[in-house]
């Protein structure tokens, strides 16, 4: 098995109605078992790069490898390996949870039975356990990450995306999710994070990358990178190496 998560290898993308290229040989590696934390300004980069490493964008030119698979083949072998937390809301609102996961689990080539048992593990897990039977769309917003973060982590995937995986949420839901997110990686699924909310990423990154403009500025653990620019937290780092505030809404 491939040490590394993710590695992209001469990475070359442009969107059709640009000039010149957005990524132009770029490269990053990303070894199983991190908490990883992707930042930048807006039009950084960020989304484009999450699009492109999950397959909801295409590239020409390079390599992206998950787990040493090509995710531009995207075949379903491929689409096992990862979930997907996307900062948009991502279900159906007239079904429940239980119909929800049991949908997008057959999606994903799971059994019923495998559905029905993990399903159950994760509504207490979750604190969704008495509204399991209830429409999604009544419920609250922090319910309805909830559901979001189930779905996504549903087939037990290796390797779990999450942009902006708490916006809008009270803060004892991002504490229950953050909280559970680190549980997921100690039993060795990868986490791949961006957002805005820099001491939230604090919280939950061990290594980070910051890219601006389509480049890699910063990449190390974020110990290393604190010292290294004399910095006491997340924010002062991305001020000190962009001059800019990170923001919400990316390219």
């Amino acid at each position: 098995m491939d040490p590394l998560a993710v590695n992209i290898r001469h990475l070359n993308f442009g969107y059709p109605d640009q000039s010149s290229p957005f990524f132009v040989d770029f490269n990053l590696e990303i070894t199983k078992g991190e908490r990883f934390g992707l930042f930048g300004p807006n039009g950084s980069g960020k989304t484009t790069l999450i699009n492109l490493m999950t397959g909801l964008l295409t590239y020409k030119d390079g390599n992206i490898k998950l787990l040493g698979n090509e995710i531009k083949k995207h075949d379903r072998s491929v689409n096992k390996l990862f979930g997907v937390i996307p900062q948009d809301l991502s279900f159906y609102q007239e079904l429940t949870p239980t119909e929800n996961l049991e949908f997008f689990g057959a999606w994903s080539g799971m059994q019923k039975q495998q559905i029905k048992t993990r399903s159950t593990e994760l509504f207490e897990i979750l604190g969704l356990a008495d509204v399991r039977n209830k429409a999604v769309q009544k419920l609250s917003g922090g319910m309805k990450r909830r559901v979001n973060l189930a779905i996504g982590v549903i087939h037990d995937p290796e390797i779990l995306f999450l942009d902006e995986p708490t916006v809008g949420v009270d803060v004892q839901t991002r504490l229950a999710i953050i909280d559970f997110l680190k549980e997921l990686n100690k039993k060795g699924m990868t986490l791949i994070y961006t957002s805005h909310q820099l001491s939230e990423a604090e919280a939950l990154c061990n290594k980070i990358a910051l890219i601006d403009e389509g480049r890699i500025i910063a990449h190390d653990d974020l110990d290393v990178l604190l010292v290294e620019h004399s910095q006491q937290g997340l924010e002062g780092l991305f001020m000190n190496l962009t001059g800019k505030i990170a923001g919400g809404n990316d390219v």
